[in-house]
């Protein structure tokens, strides 16, 4: 079995693809390997399985993004989850912060707010990527509080994160796992935290749904299963088994939540649900915007 990955080894998708595939080669005997395709946002790895016998063998593990935004910002598209894959499962939340510098002279997201307010021109939000939730969230954000919020893409988090700590973009939104460290060491203040409910890993850290703002509500990335169209019903039902399994043993868990993760383990007819609300419930901000990916 192949698990397919569409980003470099060392990220957050590629720790959960091998504890799925050490466990899977415990629990099964089957040989199972980790096989990573980046490239295009994801999409090497998309087409790759997209094309790939649906037989069960070859399975993608990737993120909602691809399935949930790219069809509403990419003008063209060589997929389509409803046509092409299977939702075999749901696996992880991927949750995300909002966070300033430790100096800052705001210490919650309303007393961020009243000091954007009396210095215009100083509503930059940095963050690693446009087009994605993050993304769409900071102008939902900055609608839902009468705030101009202006979304300043980096290279990357190292980039972002030395921007931060130095003062030069107010605030930021990020992974958790690329921020707690920080946090917990003194070096940014992580002001909320996104989803409906409150995270493990920072329990005095509120939500924006509790100060009354929906913007982050959709925030998290999750991660998840897909198969080829065509996977017979029962091959996917054992694999769905199979990897809602994996994600609930203690040594899985606690190797994902290491990682910044947040294992769910929820059935394909759960991952589908989730694709399906995430799509509608961004369509039309992504609009208003009128963002297009050109890459």
């Amino acid at each position: 079995m192949k698990l397919i990955v569409g980003f470099p080894p060392g990220g957050a998708l590629d720790t959960l693809a091998r504890s799925l595939a050490e466990h899977l080669r415990m629990s099964t005997g089957d040989n199972v390997i980790v096989e990573n395709r980046p490239g295009a946002a994801t999409r090497v790895a998309i087409d790759s399985v997209k094309r790939a016998p649906a037989d069960g063998r070859t399975v993608l593990l990737g993120s909602s993004a691809p399935f949930v935004l790219f069809p509403l910002t990419y003008r063209q598209l060589d997929y389509d989850i409803d046509r092409d894959f299977v939702p075999v499962a749901h696996l992880v939340d991927v949750p995300t912060v909002i966070s300033t510098a430790s100096s800052s002279p705001y210490q919650t997201i309303e007393q961020y707010q009243a000091w954007v307010r009396e210095q215009p021109g100083r509503g930059s939000v940095g963050l690693t990527n446009l087009g994605g939730a993050l993304h769409f969230s900071i102008l939902a954000l900055g609608k839902a509080t009468g705030i101009p919020l202006t979304p300043v893409p980096y290279k990357g988090g190292g980039p972002l994160v030395t921007d931060l700590v130095g003062g030069h973009v107010p605030l930021a939104t990020d992974a958790l796992a690329s921020q707690l460290g920080l946090h917990k060491a003194g070096k940014v203040r992580i002001l909320a935290v996104s989803g409906t409910e409150r995270n493990r890993a920072l329990p005095e850290v509120p939500t924006l749904k509790e100060r009354g703002i929906d913007a982050f509500a959709y925030a998290n990335a999750w991660y998840g299963a897909f198969v080829p169209i065509g996977t017979p019903p029962k091959t996917v039902a054992a694999l769905e088994k199979a990897l809602m399994a994996a994600v609930q043993q203690p040594q899985v868990q606690a190797q994902l939540q290491r990682a910044g993760l947040n294992p769910t383990g929820l059935d394909g007819a759960s991952a589908a649900r989730k694709l399906r609300e995430e799509r509608e419930f961004w369509r039309p901000i992504v609009q208003a915007s009128g963002f297009k990916s050109e890459d």
